[in-house]
């Protein structure tokens, strides 16, 4: 398109007022923010959907180590009486901690965070629970040992090697199943006794 000349421009403004004009300008301004408005929900309505998606992603890993975890400490010489899922140590008004999986025998308790994608504050986040965990028995009378794991679909090196020098086992997803991620030879898990 080519540029008007000043006499096509004099022509096209014949007739046009300042009230015609500031009219089609305030009408231009509602369809701008009506499409404004029409994208904000888009987007609200995309991070919803993404959000789900997480939500159910971090349910599906929560499910293959719920299903497998026990079985594998139970091969590692820790016989399992008892799993727990999404286990809360409650006061009397507050929740003060939530753990994924709980293992229990009569002198254990495992205690395991599991994570789509384990970070290193995951696993110091988990390392305070275990604490507060601990608390937690030792004001019950319950002198059981307690140990800790992180389990993840990932859970990269770094990761791996921070949890276990913090004595944690860790568990990653292989495949369709799961298993210990090779710790270091002076691995030895923590107990919080």
């Amino acid at each position: 398109m080519e540029p008007m000349t000043a006499q096509q421009a004099a022509e096209a403004a014949k007739g046009l007022t300042f009230e015609t004009v500031w009219a089609a300008m305030m009408q231009t301004d509602a369809r701008i923010e009506e499409s404004q408005k029409k994208t904000e929900k888009m987007l609200a309505d995309l991070s919803k959907n993404i959000g789900g998606l997480g939500n159910s992603l971090g349910r599906l890993t929560e499910a293959l180590f719920t299903a497998e975890l026990w079985k594998k400490f139970y091969d590692m010489g820790y016989p399992v009486s008892q799993q727990c899922n999404n286990k809360k140590f409650c006061d009397e008004k507050n929740v003060l901690a939530e753990v994924d999986l709980f293992i229990e025998n009569g002198d254990y308790a495992i205690l395991v965070e599991v994570k789509t994608d384990m970070s290193i504050s995951n696993v110091d986040d988990h390392l305070e629970r275990i604490g507060i965990v601990r608390d937690y028995f030792d004001k019950r009378g319950d002198r059981r040992r307690l140990m800790g794991a992180v389990a993840g679909g990932v859970v990269p090196e770094n990761v791996q090697k921070y949890a276990h020098r913090k004595g944690l086992f860790v568990v990653t997803q292989t495949g369709d199943a799961i298993a210990f991620a090779q710790a270091p030879q002076e691995f030895k898990p923590r107990e919080w006794q």
